[in-house]
């Protein structure tokens, strides 16, 4: 599907007014895990401002402008994990927030083939502005919770979670859940390991995506430059897709995340 406005002309008002969302969430912000949860792509959400970047609704509620059933799943771990966690607040079309900044793929104009004319041809204080009102703020609320939770437990694991779409490019993805990392391969390695106790479940390393530069942001800065144990979890979204799905996978996130948590071998600070 394309969907293109020919007239479209974003607002001039500022990005973020009294009727946006703000730009990131804290669930459970007191929790004691010696972690911290964060869910890049969390939202589907546009600024009053940017008139849906001249698309459809329903666009927006398809994979290219969030993570379906991500939150969901984020949210019901945290729980049960007893995890701290940050949601983005805004569409991965309006800024990508696992994406460095100003790089390709930050702001698309286009993705999985739909046209965003909202993104095309923005001067640079267009670009600015969705990375002060957006990006910014959420990373900001990231590397101050996992600050805390460091003062608190000494390391904290940063953990992403993300899902997939089951086809991409005609290509039928296999796996249930893939685990994505940089350079932290025992943390990966462990979780591998403990999800893969079910013969049900297929489990991807690196797969569909790789966790390691130069693609990601959030785990690389958060996690590896910091010498911080990470892992990024990716679920096939048509497991997901709905509440039961959802809490049904982050109930097997948990199970196998847990013992791992209390592991000092998994949880430790990296020193490359």
């Amino acid at each position: 599907m394309n969907a293109t406005v020919v007239d479209f002309k974003p607002s001039r008002a500022p990005l973020l007014g009294p009727d946006d969302p703000p730009p990131f969430e804290v669930v459970n912000a007191q929790g004691r895990a010696p972690a911290v949860l964060i869910c890049d792509h969390a939202s589907r959400a546009v600024p009053r401002a940017l008139d849906d970047l001249g698309l459809d609704r329903t666009l927006l509620r398809r994979h290219i402008g969030w993570d379906i059933g991500a939150a969901d799943a984020t949210r019901r771990l945290a729980g049960l994990i007893d995890a701290p966690t940050v949601l983005a607040g805004y569409s991965r079309l309006v800024i990508d927030c696992n994406r460095a900044p100003r790089s390709p793929g930050s702001i698309p104009a286009v993705s999985d083939g739909v046209e965003v004319p909202g993104n095309r041809a923005l001067d640079p204080a267009e670009v600015e502005a969705r990375i002060d009102a957006c990006f910014l703020p959420y990373h900001r609320a990231v590397e101050r919770t996992i600050a805390a939770r460091e003062a608190a437990t000494g390391v904290a694991a940063v953990i992403a979670i993300h899902s997939f779409t089951p086809i991409m490019d005609g290509f039928e993805r296999p796996w249930h859940v893939g685990v994505l990392w940089d350079r932290d391969r025992a943390f990966a390695e462990a979780l591998i390991a403990a999800l893969a106790r079910d013969p049900s479940i297929r489990v991807g390393d690196n797969e569909p995506y790789s966790g390691r530069l130069p693609i990601p942001y959030s785990i690389p800065i958060h996690g590896a430059a910091c010498g911080r144990p990470h892992v990024a979890v990716e679920i096939r979204q048509d497991l997901i897709d709905t509440r039961h799905g959802a809490w049904a996978w982050a109930g097997r996130l948990a199970t196998a995340l847990a013992p791992l948590l209390d592991d000092p071998g998994v949880i430790r600070r990296l020193d490359f």
